[in-house]
């Protein structure tokens, strides 16, 4: 999931209207995931064709996209490349705990548990290289521009933000400031409301922007710093220091200066942390990427949701009504130009 420093930062609640016009590099992997994970049935099966092949993220590709794009956002779907050697044991982790998820969940199946199963099978989420390239075949369909990072989406598409080519980088993951995004929108892709695990209450699920200046600025560190926070509390590439959180860090990179110096200062151990250190701000990314958005093939994109993926030719006209619309907006914005 990434690190969590929700606790220290100034997030403010946006409203997705306030992006039209405006170009969003999503950070692919981490939306598509989020579908496989709430796209699913009473007992946590995910939603699947007729031949058994998982269809949840095509179905929230689908949907969502097309409602970023009738209100006029633009957005770019930047996925992962070659995971660096780092994030090995993480994604050993990763895989270890989804396997025990499967037997919990197999267990409350049996129990004739539904929340629970739900719960468990959630976690089993598990996106693969044939999902990756059927969402990218959909969304080109759409007219949505696609990219494969180097290494890490989240540091292409914070790196595009920082030159300039997008507005703002889209993801649920805080590690996009530590890649040095200058804004961050988290919750664009997730639904209004959100159950709580085991419990039979809500909460509203809304967009929120954080300024990565102003958050330093708030917290009285530079970006470097705000790395070596993470660091020290456990990243994707490294495993952390047990009983230091986001509060403790901070604490200890002020009174420091620095986290090289904290590590020496009061005899901390954190392999790796050079490395881990120039990974963020020095990502491997690439210039060898052309943002353009195109009209959507909408013969195409029903081709390719009912009849290779069996989508319910109703349930799809709707979205295609929208991206309809989105393209009227679309050609009255461009006529505005000349006026």
């Amino acid at each position: 999931m990434g690190l969590d420093i929700s606790g220290i930062m100034v997030a403010n609640k946006v409203k997705l209207d306030d992006y039209k016009g405006k170009a969003i590099a999503l950070d692919g992997y981490n939306v598509l995931y989020q579908f496989l994970s709430s796209i699913r049935g009473p007992d946590g099966t995910p939603l699947q064709d007729d031949k058994g092949r998982i269809t949840s993220h095509l179905s929230g590709a689908l949907y969502r996209t097309a409602s970023l794009l009738e209100m006029g956002i633009k957005p770019i779907y930047v996925f992962d490349g070659k995971p660096h050697y780092l994030k090995s044991s993480t994604l050993a982790e990763r895989r270890a705990r989804k396997e025990k998820a499967k037997i919990q969940w197999d267990e409350a199946l049996a129990e004739g548990d539904m929340e629970k199963a739900r719960t468990k099978a959630q976690q089993t989420s598990k996106l693969t290289r044939d999902m990756v390239d059927e969402a990218i075949v959909l969304l080109n369909h759409m007219g949505v521009p696609t990219l494969k990072a180097p290494e890490e989406g989240e540091a292409q598409a914070s790196y595009m933000a920082l030159k300039g080519d997008v507005h703002a980088s889209g993801s649920q993951d805080f590690d996009s400031l530590l890649f040095g995004t200058p804004l961050l929108i988290r919750n664009m892709t997730l639904s209004g409301r959100r159950k709580m695990p085991r419990r039979q209450v809500y909460i509203t699920v809304e967009p929120e922007a954080i300024d990565l200046q102003a958050a330093l600025d708030a917290l009285e560190i530079s970006r470097e710093q705000l790395v070596d926070l993470g660091i020290l509390m456990g990243t994707d590439f490294n495993d952390g220091i047990r009983g230091i959180g986001p509060k403790k860090a901070l604490k200890l990179v002020k009174e420091f200066g620095s986290g090289e110096e904290a590590i020496k200062e009061k005899k901390l151990d954190v392999p790796g942390f050079d490395a881990v250190r120039k990974l963020f701000l020095e990502p491997k990314v690439t210039d060898d990427y052309t943002l353009e958005w195109h009209d959507p093939q909408i013969d195409k994109i029903a081709e390719f949701m009912c009849e290779e993926y069996g989508f319910s030719r109703n349930r799809v006209d709707s979205v295609l009504g929208k991206m309809e619309n989105a393209k009227k907006a679309r050609s009255q914005q461009s006529l505005d130009q000349w006026f």
